[in-house]
C-alpha cells in the first residue's frame, strides 16, 4: 500500500461552528481529517497548506498548492478543497502534468455539521488511489461520482457533483 499525502486546504469540510462570532469558521487542525483516518489501516500523512475558503483563494495559494504538490515524496495525494473553486485548481494542477496521483475532494456542508457526505468523500478519495489503478494525473471524487477533473463538475442548480462526457 502506497502512502497518501492529504492537503487541507480549508474549504467546507473543515468549518465548524465559532460560538463567540455565531459564524462557521476554518479549522486549522483539520480535526475532521483526524477523527475520520484515526481508525483507519492507511499509510498517511497529513498537512494543512493554506486554510481558506475556496472562494478567498487567489493564485498564489493555488501556486502554494502546485508547489506543496510538486515537492511531496509522496506519489498519491488527496487534497481537501472547497468546492466552489475544485475545479480552478484541478486544471491548474492537471497542466503541470505531474507524475502524481491526485484526487481532489471536499462537502457542500461542514463535517462539524453532517459528518456523513465529508466522511464519504474523503472515503472515495483514499478508497480510489487505494485501489492502484488509476493513471497519473488529476481527478475529482465527490458526491459518489468520480473521475478526472474535467469530467466531474459541480452543478451549482442541483447543488451536487455530476459526471459529464
Amino acid at each position: 500500500m502506497k502512502k497518501i499525502l492529504i492537503l487541507s486546504t480549508g474549504g467546507t469540510f473543515n468549518k465548524i461552528y465559532d460560538p463567540l462570532t455565531g459564524k462557521l469558521t476554518i479549522d486549522s487542525e483539520a480535526q475532521a481529517i483526524h477523527h475520520i483516518l484515526k481508525l483507519w489501516q492507511a499509510d498517511y500523512a497529513i498537512e494543512t497548506l493554506i486554510d481558506k475558503d475556496s472562494l478567498d483563494m487567489d493564485a498564489q495559494d493555488r501556486h502554494a498548492l502546485l508547489v506543496a504538490v510538486r515537492q511531496a515524496e509522496a506519489e498519491a495525494v488527496v487534497i481537501l478543497h472547497g468546492t466552489d473553486t475544485m475545479d480552478q485548481s484541478a486544471a491548474m494542477l492537471a497542466q503541470a502534468q505531474l507524475h502524481k496521483h491526485i484526487v481532489l475532494t471536499g462537502a457542500m456542508v461542514p463535517w462539524s455539521i453532517d459528518p456523513v457526505e465529508a466522511t464519504a468523500n474523503l472515503a472515495s478519495a483514499i478508497g480510489y488511489l487505494q485501489a492502484g489503478q488509476l493513471s497519473h494525473g488529476v481527478y475529482i471524487a465527490m458526491n459518489g461520482q468520480f473521475g478526472p477533473h474535467d469530467h466531474v463538475i459541480k452543478d451549482r442548480q442541483i447543488g451536487k457533483f455530476v459526471a459529464v462526457a
